[in-house]
């Protein structure tokens, strides 16, 4: 019997940028939450109440991605100045630029080990760079038009890309081989990701719709068709029972992936919403947009509803491991279109916030490689 979801709630939002919002992601720390803008700035806003917000500067031009190392000591950003900056968020504000792309850098993300960095770019490649020699290490190279996004896979052994070429590949990080390529007509593809267990990735593309494909029958198994315009980034659930998207339409929406169907939809934002994150627990998102501002919410809808799951499955005549969106959705690929049964979530966004966060803007000095390596190689002191 299912249970009734308890709906998610905006906890906080955050002011500070002066253009569009264009990339989040939360420190796996559970204390700070990063996101890039229009307005060339990385921003740090710690969680903590009445605690400082930090502004970045350095990088000369937009910046289009932002992502913490997996020990929480490292941010990574991507930017349409060409370059990728590695920093440390400290108040000294440092930073080390690395310099192979030679066109507008679209994406940024940690292997899951910390070791790598994998880019994305308008000169059409992908790219590797070792975090621990500061250097560039390979490219990719068999896109034929911009490259929107690259994501590792969670053992680090593929990595997905796409782009307006209307493909999504799949590489062997071994053999630096492209190994697949789930090709779409329809238009661009936007935004790629891995699940947790890493056996699905999805896309969404600038047509409205979300994909899901199972890596182990290189099959599309989901299909959603639920935002009135372009999706411009998406985050799933470490349960990988659900999914967030943000798009254009204003809106974030909500799929449960295991029923297949959109449970919610949200309406914090004014004008595009371009960025959603979930944390690495999964018990806050963020999202970004146009609007300027980062919401922050917390997720509450997964409290109650993976635990019945789980029981189900427990009784199931066969033992099989922790169930994911495979394991239960129909095989068969079908379209997801929007339901009138989705909750329609409205918040009165100026009254969840008391006080704007004191901001301290810190300078534009590059970090030495040395100095940034001994961070990289010291653990973290109490």
């Amino acid at each position: 019997m299912a249970s009734v979801l308890e709906d998610p709630s905006l906890e906080r939002h955050f002011k500070g940028h002066k253009g569009a919002v264009i990339c989040t992601d939360f420190n796996p720390n559970r204390k700070q939450l990063a996101s890039g803008s229009v307005d060339k700035t990385l921003m740090i806003w710690n969680l903590a109440p009445k605690a400082r917000a930090f502004r970045y500067v350095g990088h000369q031009d937009l910046i289009t991605g932002v992502q913490f190392s997996p020990s929480g000591h490292l941010v990574a950003t991507s930017s349409k100045d060409r370059t990728v900056r590695l920093w440390t968020p400290t108040m000294k504000g440092e930073s080390t630029v690395f310099k192979a792309h030679t066109a507008t850098v679209r994406s940024v993300a940690f292997s899951h080990d910390g070791q790598r960095l994998v880019t994305a770019s308008d000169d059409k490649s992908v790219k590797v760079w070792s975090v621990h020699r500061q250097c560039f290490l390979y490219s990719l190279n068999q896109h034929t038009n911009w490259v929107r996004c690259a994501r590792f896979s969670p053992d680090s052994h593929l990595i997905a890309s796409c782009g307006d070429d209307r493909t999504v590949r799949l590489w062997d990080t071994s053999t630096k081989h492209c190994i697949n390529c789930f090709t779409d007509p329809a238009e661009s593809a936007t935004f790629v990701g891995f699940n947790s267990s890493g056996t699905c990735i999805a896309s969404s593309g600038a047509d409205s719709s979300l994909k899901i494909w199972d890596l182990r029958t290189n099959k599309l198994i989901q299909h959603y068709q639920v935002h009135s315009a372009g999706i411009n980034s998406f985050s799933f659930h470490p349960s990988n029972n659900y999914l967030i998207s943000g798009s254009s339409d204003s809106t974030v929406k909500i799929l449960d992936l295991v029923e297949g169907r959109l449970i919610y939809t949200l309406h914090g934002h004014k004008g595009a919403v371009i960025t959603v994150a979930f944390s690495r627990a999964g018990d806050l998102f963020a999202s970004g947009g146009a609007d300027g501002q980062v919401l922050m919410w917390r997720t509450n809808f997964d409290k109650k509803s993976y635990q019945d799951v789980l029981q189900q499955h427990s009784r199931r005549s066969t033992p099989d491991p922790a169930p994911h969106l495979t394991d239960i959705h129909p095989r068969t690929p079908h379209l997801h279109r929007q339901q009138r049964s989705a909750i329609q979530i409205s918040p009165a966004v100026a009254d969840t916030q008391s006080i704007d966060p004191h901001v301290i803007e810190l300078g534009r000095s590059v970090h030495s490689a040395t100095d940034l390596l001994s961070l990289y190689q010291s653990p973290k002191r109490a």
